[in-house]
C-alpha cells in the first residue's frame, strides 16, 4: 500500500504474513516471511478455545444490559464505535457481544495495552534467569562511554516510565503530536530503538514519570536481542513462550524493519485473546493448564504503583493501576473500579481489566472518539458488570 500527504510525504506499507504489516524504508525493504509455509502457519495454541465458535450470550438480563450500555451511542456524538466485550467470570466466557463485521475470531488492535504484553515477555525472560530488572539496561549506545549518565538506566525504570529519557510523549494525542519524537519514531525511523537509543536524557533516571513509547521499544529491543537478535527468533520466542502456552488462537505482533518487535502499539488480538492475556495475570501469571508462565510475585510487582506516577494517572509496571495511594485511582474507585484491579489500556478505548477480588476480567475494544478513552462507558461497564454477576451468584 502506498500513501501521501499532499504530494510531498511518501509511504508505503507492506504486509509481511506473521510478521504483521511494516512500513518500508529504503534500504530496509528485506521480507521476513521467506516461504509461504512461513508466512502463514500459525502457532498450534497448547488451550482449548475459551468457547465454541459462537458469540456467548450474557449469563442475566443485567449483564445483557450493561452490555447495551458499552455499545450505546449518543444521538449527536462523539461516537464510541465499540466493536467487542468479553466478560470472563471464574474462568469462563459469562457473555459477550461484538459490533457488525467483528467475530470471537477476529484480531482488534490493542495500541498501548501491548505494552502490558511486553510486561509479561519480560517477566518470561527474568523467570528464564535472562534478565535482571534492577541491573542497568544492556544499551548498546549507552554503554560506549564510562561517563554516560544513561548506563544506570534499569529494565524497571524503562517499564514504569521513570527513565528520564528525552523522547517525546505517548499519553495525548492531537495536531501537536504530529511533530512530537514518538510520532517520528513510529512513522519515519526503519530502526525505532536506534532512534530511542540515542535520545539524551531530560532529567536524571528515576525522578521524572513521562510516558513514551521510547521506552517500550527500548524494551522491545532487550527481548529481541535475548531471544536471537534477530526477526525470526524474536517471533519464535514470543509464540512459543506466550502465544501457545495461552491459547491465543488470531494474534499478530508487528516489527520494525530492524527485526525488533514493536511491543508498544502493535499487537493485535481476538478480544477473547485479550480476555486470555487478562486470566493470566488473574492467575498470578499461571496458565489455564497449570503452567507458571510469569515469576512469582511478577504480577504484584506489575501491579505496584509507580510513586512518580500518583498525582494524575496511576501507574505500575506496564499496567496502570488502582492500588496505592494515587489521585487517578481513588477517582477510578469512586467511579466503581474494585481497589484491587488494575489494567491494560490503549487509545481510543481498548481495556482489559483484571479484578481479582471477583475472579473477573472484563475486555473492552472499539475506536471510541469519546473523551479519556471512552473511560466513564469502561467504568460504568466495571459497576454493572459486577452488580450483574453478584445477582447470579
Amino acid at each position: 500500500m502506498r500513501i501521501s500527504l499532499a504530494g510531498l510525504v511518501h509511504s508505503r506499507a507492506v504486509h509481511d504474513g506473521r510478521f504483521g504489516c511494516r512500513v518500508l524504508h529504503p534500504g530496509r525493504e528485506a521480507r521476513f516471511s521467506t516461504s509461504e509455509g512461513d508466512a502463514r502457519q500459525p502457532p498450534i495454541p497448547s488451550l482449548p478455545p475459551l468457547a465454541g465458535p459462537e458469540v456467548v450470550a450474557p449469563a442475566n438480563a443485567k449483564l445483557s444490559e450493561a452490555l447495551d450500555h458499552a455499545f450505546a451511542e449518543a444521538e449527536s456524538g462523539p461516537r464510541r464505535f465499540t466493536k467487542a466485550v468479553v466478560v470472563l467470570h471464574r474462568g469462563r466466557v459469562v457473555g459477550e457481544r461484538y459490533a457488525a463485521g467483528i467475530t470471537p475470531a477476529t484480531p482488534l488492535i490493542g495500541w498501548s495495552m501491548t505494552k502490558s504484553v511486553t510486561n509479561a515477555l519480560l517477566g518470561i525472560l527474568v523467570r528464564q534467569g535472562k534478565l535482571d530488572m534492577q541491573k542497568p539496561a544492556p544499551i548498546a549506545e549507552w554503554s560506549a562511554a564510562p561517563e554516560d549518565p544513561r548506563r544506570v538506566i534499569t529494565p524497571d525504570q524503562l517499564l514504569r516510565m521513570v527513565s528520564g529519557i528525552r523522547c517525546g510523549q505517548s499519553l495525548q494525542t492531537g495536531f501537536t503530536t504530529l511533530f512530537d519524537a514518538d510520532t517520528q519514531m513510529e512513522f519515519d525511523m526503519a530502526d525505532q530503538s536506534a532512534f530511542a537509543g540515542n535520545a539524551r536524557l531530560r532529567a536524571a533516571p528515576g525522578t521524572e514519570w513521562r510516558y513514551t513509547n521510547c521506552n517500550f521499544v527500548l524494551l522491545s529491543r532487550l527481548i529481541r536481542d535475548a531471544a536471537g537478535g534477530d526477526a525470526k527468533s524474536a517471533r519464535s520466542f514470543i509464540e512459543r513462550e506466550l502465544f501457545a502456552p495461552l491459547g491465543f488462537e488470531h494474534a499478530t505482533l508487528e516489527y520494525d524493519s530492524a527485526g525488533a518487535p514493536l511491543g508498544t502499539i502493535h499487537l493485535w488480538a481476538s478480544a477473547r485473546d485479550w480476555a486470555r492475556f487478562g486470566l493470566l495475570y488473574l492467575q498470578d501469571g499461571v496458565t489455564e493448564s497449570g503452567q507458571r508462565l510469569l515469576p512469582e510475585g511478577w504480577v504484584d510487582y506489575s501491579a505496584r504503583l509507580t510513586p512518580l506516577s500518583a498525582d494524575e494517572y496511576g501507574y505500575g509496571a506496564g499496567f496502570w493501576t488502582q492500588r496505592g495511594n494515587s489521585a487517578a485511582a481513588r477517582q477510578r474507585i469512586a467511579a466503581g473500579f474494585p481497589a484491587d484491579s488494575f489494567m491494560a489500556i490503549g487509545s481510543q478505548g481498548q481495556y482489559t481489566i483484571v479484578i481479582p477480588s471477583h475472579d473477573l476480567v472484563i475486555v473492552k475494544l472499539g475506536w471510541a472518539y469519546t473523551p479519556h478513552d471512552d473511560h466513564v462507558a469502561v467504568e460504568r461497564l466495571v459497576r454493572e458488570t459486577i452488580a450483574a454477576l453478584a445477582r447470579s451468584g
